[in-house]
């Protein structure tokens, strides 16, 4: 007969046996059949920094012209960084896509990248990408705005966006402007 403490231990002692059992089930389902290769480890990094015995590639960066949606008044609109890379290689260098804002308009972020520096007393917009673009393809940096409350409806102008790499460094196509339309405030 088994009594107080001894019977305790017994039924915790196979409290204790269960849960390893279950444990290593556990563990051996999680980790798959014997036989089957082992699950790949996808691990994040960083892209590799530029070395500066990288040579710059034969790539043509050019800005695609894209105006901002119309806003109101004190509304909010993005401006759309287009810049494509027409080859033919692929990017070496990281490039940098500036965007210079009219008067009556400021930088309103989060900014995609999200690392964009705002500068000149917030009129220009830095945001750079790591090198890799391919050919025939584009990269975007999304820049969000607020117009000010006290600007009419009609056209700002003055705003540009420009890239500069050192994989094109005579950038024939590397700037172009952009107009914003203030629209009529809405009733309501």
């Amino acid at each position: 007969m088994v009594r107080g403490r001894a019977r305790s231990s017994i039924v915790v002692g196979r409290s204790v046996a269960a849960a390893a059992a279950a444990g290593c089930a556990a563990a051996l389902l999680a980790s798959g059949p014997s036989f089957a290769p082992p699950a790949p480890v996808l691990v994040a990094r960083a892209a590799p920094a530029p070395s500066p015995a990288t040579s710059p590639s034969h790539s043509k960066l050019e800005v695609v012209r894209i105006d901002p949606d119309p806003a109101p008044p004190g509304g909010t609109t993005t401006v759309h960084a287009f810049v494509a890379n027409r080859g033919p290689e692929a990017t070496a260098s990281p490039f940098t896509v500036l965007v210079a804002l009219p008067q009556g308009v400021s930088p309103q972020g989060p900014y995609f990248p999200a690392d964009c520096e705002v500068l000149r007393h917030g009129r220009l917009v830095r945001c750079v990408f790591g090198p890799g673009l391919p050919p025939l393809r584009t990269a975007t940096a999304l820049v969000p705005v607020r117009l000010d409350p006290e600007l009419r409806p009609g056209r700002l102008t003055g705003g540009w966006v420009a890239v500069r790499s050192a994989d094109d460094p005579e950038g024939a196509g590397a700037r172009q402007p952009y107009d914003l339309t203030v629209a009529e405030p809405t009733a309501g």
